[in-house]
């Protein structure tokens, strides 16, 4: 690893001129490729302060060994060096979008002497018109079948082609009009060289001066009473009719424009884009991407646009999710491509507006799916398990690990969530909620949490006989500064909670995974409940305990465990900020690589327990919301209540109303009016008035 200080530019030796910059490792090999409006500005900030960098900022300084620069005329020119200089290089820390999936496209051979239609993937091919991408290949071939009624274009291969030439007869589809079979002369190259750039003029949008044509034709058969060729024609418009309906309208007539979206997470981005051309989905694509570093949606936006649009096709108008940083140069290079004038939008509003957003939830689909995928590989699981036992100095890989993550709103209903992975799989049966009672923070929170989640660990091993006594009572800590807790502790759900999933200690299981149905089987040596054959809720321990924080959080889950007597559980705390894992007593954090499977794996447990706590959370938000001081006035139900909000219009009224006022509700005697007028205003209602 280079030291960054052994090769930073001799001060005044960067010029203040925009242009491009490259990191180059011992090697000479380009690492990373970066455009600047000023190059002094730029490069100073990378040697400036190494210790305030981004992590990831800081492993591509300590992999390149020395850097250099070139110098243009303005922020366009920087655009097309930049661009270059990463499609001639690859820098490993530059972001590279690369395809989801290899989507199909529908391709017109139009550089040899009889063209032909077929379904093409991977890279383009020179001569060839493209149309698309598709989802599925099946779509398009289900477009061609109907326009080979109307444009019978060739679609054999150039076997097929050679042999029905020698023998002299044609393939099935030229004697059913499918093909104009000009391999046995039926139409010249030149009248088949016309079949097909008429179907390429249909599917890129000219649509309405064919159906015009077939319809005009089709009325000119009838008149002369050619009922049969008119039928045929009929035939004919309906197909193009069909094919047109399979491409939805989703914008005026004539608007030609890519709508790109994006979904990301701090490891990876998906780019979803929709091509609409004459007002018609015509195809979409999706890309991910791994974020070698820190970037803003508006910079992947640039990023992506330089290198889809660096050989592809550019429309008169790009809809975007957020603007890019440059954003003049690159509608000025764009336009540049084009030849004409290219607008750079973000939709806000109206039915371009609802189009992003239909590619969004396409992006956010595919991220998902990516991560699915990725995830249920059990090479890739393995790979993540080890690297983790690896970086933190496990004695073996943690199969079962658990997260625990705080949520509230500015200490208001503080719960906190337990999730458990299992061979890098989530595993809802086991899931844990809890109802946070210190409210001193999320490190008393995390307290807490971990001290209540492992006293039931201990009392359940001692139900079983792992643990010859129970342990004593002062040997289990409670929540920070609060009394030791027995097992007799009662349950902060209230009573009969135990129904509905919800265990004593104020504990409650994943209500959409449930105790049974479903779930998957039990790991082997989990202690089972000889009375419900289940799996005793808390028996079995995790390997690594991950909370949700930096140091502060892990050193109070360790503490915890320390004081509970249980020593072989590891911790380490995932910070969001900056993706640090943190040790307990550790000065400094464990930086793994960004392409970590370990971390991936240790951000999805992660970001899986916080979907959990922020779920309980509004959950249990909403429902003080609907609580009401009037709930807790004895005798007085729904009926009553809703007379009094009727009669008043608000609770604020009502608070302000004498008894005697709300006496004049029918229903209400002195005694609750007393009784409703204490609760509104925090008071204790009179003797005299309880006893009434």
């Amino acid at each position: 690893m280079a030291d960054p200080a052994t090769y930073r530019p001799a001060p005044g030796s960067i010029p203040e001129s925009p242009g491009v910059y490259r990191f180059r490792d011992p090697d000479g090999r380009v690492v990373y490729v970066g455009k600047a409006k000023s190059l002094r500005q730029r490069l100073n900030s990378y040697f400036a302060d190494f210790a305030g960098l981004h992590p990831r900022t800081q492993t591509m300084l300590t992999t390149a060994a020395s850097v250099d620069w070139t110098v243009v005329g303005n922020e366009v020119e920087a655009l097309q060096l930049e661009y270059s200089w990463i499609k001639e290089f690859d820098p490993r820390f530059n972001v590279k979008y690369r395809d989801d999936k290899s989507y199909p496209f529908l391709a017109v051979t139009m550089g040899e002497d009889f063209p032909r239609v077929q379904v093409l993937r991977g890279a383009k091919r020179k001569g060839t018109r493209y149309f698309g991408p598709y989802s599925h290949a099946w779509a398009i071939r289900e477009t061609v079948d109907l326009l080979l009624r109307v444009f019978p274009v060739r679609t054999c291969s150039a076997g097929v082609f050679k042999r029905a030439g020698q023998i002299g007869r044609p393939c099935l589809l030229g004697y059913i009009d499918k093909c104009s079979a000009p391999c046995v002369g039926r139409v010249t190259p030149d009248e088949h060289r016309a079949l097909a750039e008429d179907f390429c003029d249909f599917m890129a949008g000219n649509t309405g001066r064919f159906i015009k044509r077939l319809e005009r034709e089709m009325r000119d058969a009838a008149a002369v009473e050619e009922y049969e060729r008119a039928a045929r024609l009929r035939d004919d418009v309906q197909a193009l009719q069909r094919a047109l309906e399979k491409q939805t309208v989703v914008l005026g007539d004539g608007t030609d424009c890519d709508v790109i979206a994006l979904a990301e997470d701090p490891l990876e981005a998906a780019v979803q884009v929709f091509y609409v051309r004459g007002g018609r989905i015509r195809g979409q694509r999706g890309w991910v991407v791994d974020k070698v570093e820190e970037t803003t949606p508006g910079e992947l936006v640039e990023q992506f646009l330089l290198q889809m649009y660096g050989e592809a096709t550019i429309p008169r108008e790009i809809l975007v999710p957020a603007r890019p940083p440059d954003e003049a140069a690159l509608a000025e290079l764009l336009s540049e491509q084009r030849g004409s004038r290219v607008d750079l939008r973000v939709p806000q509003r109206g039915d371009k507006k609802s189009l992003m957003e239909t590619v969004e939830r396409n992006a956010k689909e595919s991220l998902a799916q990516h991560k699915l995928r990725r995830a249920s590989d059990l090479t890739t699981r393995s790979r993540a398990l080890q690297e983790i036992a690896d970086a933190l100095d496990l004695d073996q890989v943690p199969l079962r690990i658990e997260c625990y993550d705080v949520s509230h709103i500015q200490g208001e209903n503080v719960v906190a969530s337990m999730v458990v992975f299992e061979d890098g799989l989530v595993r809802k049966s086991e899931y844990r909620r809890f109802s946070i009672r210190s409210g001193e923070g999320d490190v008393a929170s995390i307290y807490e949490v971990i001290c209540r989640r492992f006293k039931r660990y201990l009392e359940e091993r001692v139900a079983t006989g792992e643990l010859d006594t129970e342990p004593a009572p002062g040997s289990i800590p409670g929540p920070a500064g609060a009394a030791p807790e027995g097992p007799g502790a009662s349950a902060t759900a209230g009573p009969g909670a135990e129904a509905d999933g919800v265990e004593a200690d104020g504990i409650e299981a994943d209500a959409d995974a449930g105790f049974g149905g479903g779930a998957r089987e039990p790991v082997v040596g989990t202690p089972i409940d000889p009375e419900t054959g289940r799996p005793r809720k808390f028996a079995y321990p995790p390997n690594l305990v991950v909370v949700d924080g930096g140091p502060a959080q892990a050193a109070a889950a360790r503490r915890a465990l320390d004081e509970l007597g249980v020593d072989d559980v590891a911790v380490c705390g995932l910070a969001k900020r900056l993706e640090e894992v943190w040790l307990p007593g550790d000065d400094q954090p464990v930086i793994l690589p960004r392409s970590s499977e370990g971390l991936y794996l240790l951000q999805r447990v992660r970001d899986e327990a916080h979907r959990f706590a922020i779920t309980y959370h509004r959950s249990k938000r909403s429902k003080s919301l609907r609580e009401s001081a009037l709930d807790q006035v004895p005798g007085l139900g729904p009926a009553r209540r809703q007379a009094l909000l009727r009669h008043f219009g608000s609770v604020k009224r009502l608070r302000e109303a004498t008894a005697e006022e709300i006496q004049e509700v029918p229903g209400i005697g002195p005694a609750t009016a007393e009784a409703i007028v204490a609760a509104l205003r925090g008071q204790s209602p009179s003797p005299a008035g309880q006893g009434s």
